[in-house]
């Protein structure tokens, strides 16, 4: 847009027609304002400054329009945009002046660095110049002691090819003698050529120079093989001249073995040297020559100590043998101790010449020990003593091994000798069980003493208390009636390694001697096998040791039932069946058996459906017979846990039971026959009516039952303190025995109750009250303590002794016992 155009513009923003930008009354009186102010301030500068005013009027140009203005108005900037441009043009004139002088210094640079750089390339020229001398010279210097090292390098690579024939002339010298450190050097100097050649395979004549070295290895390995060969057999025939090898005299044995083990012990310092050092080179040394070698030279030492030694140890071995050929125990610890010396000798004498043990060593005195095998197996496998074979395995086990063998590495040989013997004896052991245990408990006969119950018992009882009377002058008294715990009884309590205690027993019952012979042998056993077998063998043979003496235990109570009475036998079994099971508490191992059995009854049910499908079997559908009995009619597996622990307490709980109900027949048997009769009376009130229901024949009834307590209760209670001799054990039996008495006795009067009876016909009855029934049997039980009553069944003999009972001994001494608890727990 041109000037004009913009003056045009700027006209037409007051024209009075259409303005631009017109403005409104205040804008204007502000203007005015705005002119007034001016005019007042340019009036003050004019009275001021009057020749500023002056020049001021002459400056401002008349303006007459907005041309005008505007024209003066560019006028006055142009002015004073050049009064304000007057420093900088000054200050643009002094900077253009500088860089000229800049400039100008720039050029002089230029032209010294021209010359800078000349003088330079000048240098370098001169320093590379030297640098190559130098650099050369050094290259020089540098390939001559390159060459100078090659040459030593070759020199030093043919000083291996060039040793051949100096170490070959060394060798072959026949004042070269093994045992001196100037052989082993010679064979330090082979092995280094040869590893040098074994290192460096791909020069060209290595294989060659491998092979000489090879050669000369071998010929000082067959020196120092000569050399040990020629010192042992030395040896060896410095002991078998004077003691000729196969001869039989061995007198003397002992200065035998002093010579035998002293001429080897001899060679030790001509041998120590050589053998450490194929020793040492067998380690370090890659090449299995050395470790050969070394492997070569035990064997050989083996062999020739059992040559020297292995005839006099056999020889030892049956002389000890003809010294004691029945006293198996006395044997077996002269050969083990024999061998055990032997072992250790041998091992000394070993350790004299050789720094490590050997297989060949290993194997010389498995050898040696394989006499003891042999020596005592033959005894072993026919003994039949189980006192004798248990004895044997405790040696074995005990003595041999674990006090011994495990102690001593050098008797490694002996112990699995031992260990060997041990399991022949164990296997003759449980052999010799089953057939004792088969023989003498289960298919035992026993003799009339071993039956005679309760005659022993009394038998027992009367001696017991007469010797107390004329030791202790305590006739009145039962506590003072002691034994001791049997043999077997303390083997059992040492089991767990508790001294076996004495406690006071209340009855010969608890005697050992007491004892049914097949619980003693039992236990016996078990005592005698425990610290023998291993535990899982134990627990098998124990689980069927214990229950064979059960079915033993009941035909004795059987036998005894049929020739005594039933009580008798009950209490016989209940007494063992206490004793068995108290005495098997102390073997820490669990009576469990697991037994595999095969169940056929699938069999039989798919033989069945076979059976009733013949027209099914060669079905060619999914419904064929006989694939069917293939697939249903196989066999299962089945395991059952026997355990012999609940096998005694069930037989104990059922003798028990059985006891009780017997003991309860005989005390209330007319009360209960009546009882039973009267149940079957419906309804309960025709009982009355029945003749065999009156009043008095039910007095009579009442009456005898009342008569057979007051008769059988004191013998009942005798023999259950004959039997039993406890206190606990006796009121834990007889308690539900008194409770079925007294119940039956309240069903009485119940009875009597509800059917009807009359007031008279109870008082004819007379049927006591349960409270008067508990008195009544408590009274019959303090008469028997006060006065001898024999055991059931047995008629009363005049007797002058006079004994307190069971009870009040016990409450005397206050000794409850293991068995009374075990009742208990059952």
């Amino acid at each position: 847009m041109s000037l004009k155009e913009i003056q045009n513009k700027l006209l037409l923003w007051e024209s009075s027609e259409n303005p631009l930008a017109p403005l409104t009354a205040e804008q204007r009186e502000a203007i005015l304002d705005l002119e007034a102010l001016i005019l007042g301030d340019s009036d003050d500068l004019q009275n001021e400054n009057t020749s500023s005013d002056k020049s001021a009027e002459s400056i401002i140009p008349p303006v007459d329009s907005t041309h005008d203005f505007l024209a003066w108005y560019d006028s006055i900037c142009e002015t004073n945009i050049k009064a304000d441009d007057s420093p900088y043009e000054a200050y643009y004139k002094q900077l253009e002046d500088r860089r000229n002088e800049c400039i100008s210094l720039t050029n002089q640079i230029g032209d010294t660095m021209a010359d800078l750089d000349k003088l330079t390339e000048q240098y370098e020229l001169v320093s590379n110049k030297t640098n190559a001398l130098h650099t050369m010279s050094e290259q020089l210097l540098a390939d001559q002691n390159k060459l100078s090292s090659i040459g030593d390098n070759i020199k030093q690579k043919l000083h291996y090819f060039t040793q051949v024939e100096h170490l070959s002339q060394r060798l072959n010298s026949p004042t070269m003698s093994v045992n001196s450190e100037t052989f082993f050097n010679i064979l330090a100097k082979i092995d280094e050529c040869l590893e040098y050649m074994r290192t460096n395979s791909s020069y060209k004549e290595s294989h060659t120079y491998s092979v000489k070295y090879r050669h000369l290895q071998s010929r000082a390995i067959s020196l120092i093989r000569s050399y040990v060969n020629h010192v042992l057999d030395h040896a060896t025939e410095q002991v078998l001249t004077p003691n000729d090898e196969d001869s039989t005299d061995r007198e003397a044995m002992d200065t035998a073995y002093a010579v035998y083990f002293g001429k080897f012990q001899a060679t030790a310092p001509k041998l120590r040297m050589v053998i450490s050092e194929i020793e040492s080179r067998a380690e370090t040394n890659p090449d299995d020559s050395y470790a050969s070698l070394l492997s070569d030279i035990q064997r050989e030492y083996a062999s020739r100590r059992a040559r020297v030694a292995g005839g006099a140890t056999t020889a030892a071995l049956h002389a000890a043998a003809t010294r004691h050929p029945r006293d198996h125990c006395t044997l077996a610890r002269a050969a083990c101790s024999l061998l055990a010396h032997a072992c250790r000798d041998e091992c000394a004498l070993y350790e004299h010449l050789f720094a490590r043990p050997s297989p060949a060593l290993q194997e010389y005195l498995v050898s040696l020990c394989n006499g003891l095998y042999e020596t005592l197996r033959p005894h072993i496998i026919h003994i039949n003593h189980l006192e004798t074979l248990a004895e044997l395995c405790v040696i074995l086990r005990v003595e041999i091994i674990e006090e011994q063998v495990k102690n001593d590495p050098s008797l490694s040989a002996l112990g699995a000798c031992a260990r060997a013997l041990l399991q022949d004896a164990q296997e003759r052991l449980v052999f010799r069980a089953h057939v004792h245990l088969r023989a003498d408990v289960l298919h035992y006969r026993p003799a009339p003493g071993d039956l005679a119950y309760p005659d022993k018992l009394q038998m027992m009882e009367q001696i017991a208390i007469s010797l107390q009377e004329q030791s202790l002058k305590r006739s009145d008294s039962r506590n003072s009636m002691t034994s001791d715990i049997s043999a077997t009884s303390q083997e059992v309590a040492n089991i767990n390694n508790v001294e076996a205690q004495r406690r006071p027993q209340a009855s010969p019952a608890d005697l050992h001697g007491m004892w049914y012979p097949g619980v003693r042998r039992t236990l016996a056993a078990l005592s005698r096998l425990y610290r023998c077998l291993e535990k899982k063998v134990f627990q098998g043979l124990a689980q069927e040791a214990i229950s064979l003496c059960v079915q033993s235990v009941d035909n004795a109570a059987k036998q005894i039932s049929a020739s005594k009475t039933n009580i008798d036998g009950e209490l016989f079994q209940i007494k063992h069946l206490l004793i068995l099971r108290e005495q098997i508490a102390p073997f820490q191992v669990d009576f469990i058996v697991k037994e595999t059995t095969l169940d056929f009854s699938n069999m039989k049910n798919a033989a069945y459906g076979l059976l009733q499908k013949p027209r099914q079997i060669f079905s060619l559908n999914s419904n064929n017979a006989l694939l069917e009995f293939l697939l249903e009619g196989t066999p299962m597996v089945r395991e059952h846990l026997l355990d012999s622990r609940k096998e005694v307490d069930r037989q104990l709980k059922s003798c028990c039971e059985t006891f009780i109900k017997d003991a309860t027949e005989i005390l209330a048997g007319p009360l209960i026959a009546f009882l039973e009769k009267a149940q079957s009376v419906s309804p309960i009130e025709q009982l009355c009516r029945e003749e065999w229901a009156e009043s008095s024949r039910i007095a009579a009834v009442v009456s005898s039952a009342q008569r057979l307590v007051r008769t059988h209760l004191a013998p009942l209670q005798r023999s259950m303190q004959l039997y039993l001799a406890n206190t606990e054990t006796e009121f834990i039996l007889f308690r539900p025995i008194r409770n079925n008495v007294v119940g039956y006795f309240a069903q009485m009067g119940q009875l009597l109750t509800n059917a009807g009876y009359s007031y008279d016909d109870i008082l004819i009855v007379a049927c006591p009250t349960p409270e008067q029934v508990s008195v009544f049997i408590s009274s019959a039980s303090l008469i028997s303590h006060n006065e001898p009553v024999l055991p059931y069944g047995k008629k009363r003999k005049t007797s002058t002794i006079q004994k307190p009972s069971v009870a009040s001994v016990q409450e005397k001494e206050n000794l409850p016992t293991e068995t009374g608890k075990e009742v208990v727990d059952v």
